[in-house]
């Protein structure tokens, strides 16, 4: 049986040939209908873009990697108790003196974060998010300038399995031989075990206001 013009090209060219009458336009170098030629563009793109993704997305798939972390003394992190004593004492300090960044930094998880609720004049609160070292940068030359001593006062504490998550009634001083402080609030911790050792995942505080007053399930007893 001869060849159809349907089915074969003889030769193959770089140019698309006009059908007469009825027939179909003819791409001679793919031998094929013109009319065929938007489905064999779309598989090949198809095809290609199903490539790509396999590609690439095992590199997408990476985690990020995290920053480094400087090595903890064991002390600060044996325990719930060891490691929120740590948060307090390293950001305490008189003024003039530089805080331990790097002893701050080995409390965190790279990921944690540090989540300040802030009332505002108009009524709204307004809540930041910060990293670590967004805290150091933020925070670290108002801490040396004007000396900052902030204590738990009273704790309410929950846990389960390795999480634990806890409200830190705090009192804030300039100096640590003030008499009142000039601030109180709640420091709201999550915390993890990782079987090694105890991390701060985040903190979220809010101060004290005369709108919104400490309630006395969070202050010690009498």
């Amino acid at each position: 049986m001869a060849d159809s013009p349907d089915t074969k090209c003889i030769r193959p060219c770089l140019r698309y040939l006009k059908g007469a009458g009825n027939r179909p336009a003819y791409d001679c170098v793919q031998g094929l209908p013109v009319y065929v030629q938007p489905l064999i563009a779309m598989k090949n793109y198809l095809f290609l873009l199903v490539f790509s993704v396999l590609t690439v997305s095992p590199a997408l798939a990476q985690d990020t990697p995290e920053p480094d972390v400087p090595e903890a003394n064991p002390a600060d992190v044996e325990s719930v108790d060891a490691i929120v004593a740590a948060v307090y004492d390293v950001i305490s300090g008189p003024a003039g003196e530089e805080r331990d960044w790097n002893r701050f930094r080995s409390l965190f998880r790279p990921e944690a974060r540090l989540i300040p609720a802030r009332n505002q004049q108009d009524g709204s609160l307004s809540i930041l998010f910060w990293g670590p070292e967004d805290y150091v940068a933020r925070a670290g030359a108002s801490l040396k300038t004007n000396g900052f001593f902030e204590k738990e006062i009273f704790r309410v504490q929950e846990g389960y399995g390795q999480i634990v998550h806890l409200f830190s009634t705090y009192e804030s001083r300039r100096n640590a031989y003030d008499e009142e402080p000039f601030a109180r609030g709640i420091n709201s911790f999550q915390l993890v075990n990782d079987g090694s050792r105890w991390w701060v995942v985040n903190i979220f505080w809010q101060g004290e206001t005369p709108a919104n007053v400490i309630s006395e399930k969070y202050l010690p007893r009498a």
